[in-house]
C-alpha cells in the first residue's frame, strides 16, 4: 500500500490511499480492452437501436470497411457481447443480437452520452432541448 501524505499548518495529514498492484488486473483496464477495440462500441449503441445486419452497421459509417466489420464482429461474437443468428429460410442471411453480456453495457453507454452531453459546452452541437430530447431517446433506447 502507498500512501500520500500533505503538510498542513506543519501537521501531516494522510490524503489518500493507493493500492500497489498491476493495473493488468484493474477492472477499468478490462473493461477498455474489451470495448475499446475501434467501432465495438459504435455497433452496440447500433443494435440498441434496432441494427442488426451486416449492411446497417456500416449505414453513417463510409469508412468502416466489409473486412474491418467482419473481424469486429467475430471478436464481438469471440467476446460473448454479440450471437450471430443464420436465418433458417434463407441461409446467407445472418443477423446479429446482443447476448446478456453486450445489453449490460446499455448503463455505461448512457453515461457516455451523459458525461459528452452535459461536459459540452459548445452551443452549436447541441442546444438544451436536444441535449434533454438526446438524453431521453437514449434512456427508452438502452432501457435504462
Amino acid at each position: 500500500m502507498i500512501k500520500k501524505y500533505i503538510n498542513i499548518n506543519n501537521n501531516r495529514k494522510f490524503i489518500m490511499t493507493f493500492f500497489d498492484f498491476d493495473v493488468t488486473y484493474c477492472p477499468v483496464e478490462l473493461s477498455l480492452q474489451l470495448i475499446n477495440r475501434k467501432w465495438v462500441i459504435q455497433i452496440i449503441r447500433d443494435m440498441f437501436f434496432g441494427k442488426k445486419r451486416f449492411s446497417e452497421f456500416k449505414e453513417g459509417k463510409p469508412e468502416l470497411t466489409n473486412k474491418a466489420l467482419s473481424r469486429c464482429l467475430r471478436y464481438m461474437e469471440g467476446e460473448g457481447l454479440i450471437e450471430k443468428i443464420t436465418d433458417e429460410e434463407d441461409k446467407r442471411v445472418n443477423y446479429y443480437i446482443l447476448t446478456e453480456k453486450g445489453r449490460s453495457l446499455n448503463r455505461l453507454i448512457y453515461d457516455l452520452v451523459v458525461f459528452t452531453l452535459d461536459n459540452d459546452d459548445d452551443p452549436t452541437h447541441y442546444s438544451e432541448k436536444t441535449k434533454e430530447e438526446t438524453k431521453q431517446i437514449f434512456r427508452e433506447k438502452l432501457g435504462v
